[in-house]
């Protein structure tokens, strides 16, 4: 059992680190001040920027197959890029990437919407969630009904990331009552300019998603996303691909927070002495460097699952639940090492407090992750010591 990393893995993380030390966490002070004037963190043209630096580096489609221009390096690589990125809160990935689901376009979809994504030329965005219907996503009630050659498309999608800014969306919308989620929900490629509208959703942290409404909104047929009727497993497919990552982000952001509180813990000092010399900040420390670590590996084997074919759905719920909670129990503990200068807006740890806050909710709730797990070990799909 070989828990080290690669050449090519060190070697990548290396990379990464640095690009986001010099490249990205300079722009911390002007995403903030940003964010603060209600602006988004980075503009469209700094984003792009951003991407074609990386691109010049070899980090462009990591995770997209090599037939698409990509690296094609796996789960576990990418599961390594997400945690170095998350050592900063300047909201930025990668280029040359898709929504997983994006890869069940037929050749005619993929040159009008994969490819052009891919490129950088257009942008999505995944609508299943609705007013009614977050977790429970098997009861959502947007309706698509056949009209010749056409499906119309009435409904409402709420908290729809990128809502706002994409020029096409995958929806998720039901086509056959009776045949229930499995069988009954197609997915529907739906270009902004076919007659959907959105409007933005203000929230507590940096993430402004979308309020989508589908009002007769035509679809043609041939903008079916895969099969008719087979939507939820699609919609299951894109969210399992996304819980590994959120802890993975979660790790790299816990312990560039744990480092701000290392070095002001030295140099903050108290009643004649640094305050970490007292024990209670000391624990503070250890603990969440030992949560920090055990994500570090759940989530490693949720990814390693994940490239060797096997199903990782339950070690992913696993990663999922404990490093959401885990980020949140750290940036507490950061802020409350820091004391009132924490709490100000001078330093970023509010900033982190807030967007760690959303890691419980999104991509599966803490409560859903739970039902998940307990759900699996009860009924005996998973057991116990397994590995």
């Amino acid at each position: 059992m070989d828990f080290s990393l690669s050449a090519e893995e060190r070697l990548m993380r290396s990379t990464v680190r640095e690009f986001v030390r010099r490249e990205i966490m300079p722009l911390e002070p002007q995403v903030l001040l940003n964010e603060r004037e209600g602006k988004p963190g980075l503009s469209s043209q700094m984003l792009q920027e951003l991407r074609e630096k990386g691109r010049a580096i070899g980090f462009w489609g990591i995770n997209t197959p090599e037939r698409y221009g990509g690296a094609n390096l796996g789960a576990l690589a990418l599961a390594i890029t997400y945690e170095e990125l998350g050592r900063t809160f300047v909201p930025f990935t990668f280029g040359g990437s898709a929504d997983n689901i994006l890869y069940a376009c037929n050749p005619e979809q993929a040159e009008r919407y994969l490819i052009p994504t891919i490129e950088g030329q257009r942008r999505s965005c995944f609508a299943l969630t609705e007013p009614g219907a977050g977790s429970d996503a098997g009861s959502i009630r947007t309706t698509a009904v056949k009209d010749g050659r056409e499906w119309i498309i009435n409904g409402e999608k709420i908290f729809i990331t990128n809502g706002n800014e994409a020029d096409f969306a995958m929806v998720f919308a039901v086509t056959d009552k009776e045949k229930g989620p499995h069988g009954g929900i197609t997915c529907f490629l739906v270009d902004r300019d076919m007659g959907w509208r959105s409007t933005l959703i203000p929230t507590m942290g940096d993430w402004n998603p979308g309020a989508l409404v589908f009002d007769q909104v035509r679809v043609p047929e041939e903008n079916i996303l895969g099969e008719q009727g087979k939507g939820f497993e699609l919609a299951m497919r894109w969210i399992g691909a996304a819980r590994w990552a959120i802890p993975a982000r979660a790790v790299g952001s816990a312990e560039r927070l744990l480092e701000m509180a290392l070095e002001y813990s030295r140099t903050r000092v108290t009643f004649g002495e640094p305050l970490a010399n007292r024990q209670a900040i000391q624990w503070m420390i250890a603990d969440s460097a030992v949560e920090i670590e055990a994500t570090r590996w759940i989530t490693y084997r949720a990814a390693w699952m994940q490239d060797q074919g096997l199903d990782n759905r339950h070690q992913a719920s696993l990663a999922k639940l404990y490093g959401a909670n885990m980020a949140n129990r750290v940036v507490d503990r950061v802020l409350q090492i820091h004391g009132g200068m924490g709490y100000t807006k001078d330093l970023p740890i509010e900033r982190w407090y807030r967007e760690m806050r959303l890691f419980r909710i999104f991509d599966g709730t803490d409560e859903i992750q739970r039902y998940i797990i307990a759900r699996n070990l009860i009924k005996g799909h998973v057991r116990l010591g397994e590995f």
